[in-house]
């Protein structure tokens, strides 16, 4: 679901022969510039193009995104990742963003390309509470690693595109989550050479089949010592339980001292242990098959 930032060319003050290379070297690492969102300019929320920099520090040297998929949180320790997939919905997406702010966690948002043209509304109002995007593709199409290279570009970078544009005033999709984990070198090379990190999961709540709020919950207790990064959903039909669920989950976690966080952008991954059913990391390609 995808497009990108245009180079910084504030203090150059050689000729322009060094303006060239300067410009050139730029859209090499970061892409043509018509994948540059509406406006081209920066915008102040939390989520406009941090460029290699996981936390955005002034100063900082933009840094290649690695094509491995990131399950880590940027905050280490015991943080924990919150993901929000399928939306935005114009029913489920304000009540999920509602609980979010009643806890003061920040998440990060896995959107369908065509939802987030529909609903531009609540793309911003995602981007203005200080939540991150992620690409989740044009179609969900769970099967699109069975697909052809130029069918999983188009799906990762019109999706950005929309998303981006439905967010405006410069906001950038920073991560891509294949729809079912069905992620493959090509397309995470895709995503990473756009800006966006693969992103995968650990836990997998189970909430698209809603198995009742108990049981969400549940999964997650169970499963959270498999890693930091949950998977929720917004999108896809009735989200009640998952928000009843999501409410549980946030409370329980800060009983248990755990904060929240955003995985990681530019951070490589340590070498992961086995990972749990449904957690990208099956396949030797490190992808699931069974989450949506």
């Amino acid at each position: 679901m995808s497009f990108l930032a245009r180079a910084n060319k504030k203090g150059v003050r050689a000729g322009a022969v060094v303006v060239a290379s300067a410009t050139a070297v730029a859209a090499t690492a970061w892409g043509v510039a018509v994948l540059v969102g509406p406006g081209g300019s920066a915008a102040s929320q939390q989520n406009v193009a941090r460029p290699g920099g996981d936390d955005g520090r002034p100063g900082q040297q933009p840094r290649k995104i690695p094509e491995g998929i990131a399950h880590a949180s940027e905050s280490g320790g015991d943080a924990v990742n919150i993901t929000i997939d399928d939306g935005p919905d114009p029913r489920w997406t304000p009540q999920v963003l509602d609980v979010l702010r009643r806890h003061d966690v920040k998440a990060t948002f896995c959107m369908v390309g065509p939802q987030a043209k529909a609903h531009p509304d609540l793309v911003k109002k995602v981007v203005a509470a200080g939540h991150r995007l992620c690409d989740h593709t044009m179609n969900h199409d769970t099967a699109m690693d069975k697909k052809p290279v130029a069918y999983q570009e188009a799906q990762i970078l019109e999706a950005k595109k929309l998303i981006e544009e439905a967010a405006g005033g410069g906001a950038k999709v920073e991560y891509y989550r294949a729809p079912g984990g069905a992620f493959t070198p090509d397309s995470r090379r895709i995503a990473a050479a756009h800006g966006m990190r693969p992103l995968g999961w650990n836990v997998d709540t189970k909430d698209f089949d809603k198995p009742g709020t108990a049981a969400i919950v549940n999964a997650v207790k169970r499963e959270m010592g498999n890693g930091p990064t949950v998977l929720f959903h917004d999108g896809g039909g009735n989200r009640a339980q998952t928000v009843d669920a999501l409410d549980q989950v946030l409370t329980w976690l800060k009983e248990q001292g755990r904060p929240t966080g955003f995985p990681v952008r530019t951070a490589p991954e340590a070498p992961a242990a086995p990972e749990a059913p449904g957690a990208p990391g099956a396949a030797a390609d490190g992808t699931a098959s069974d989450a949506r």
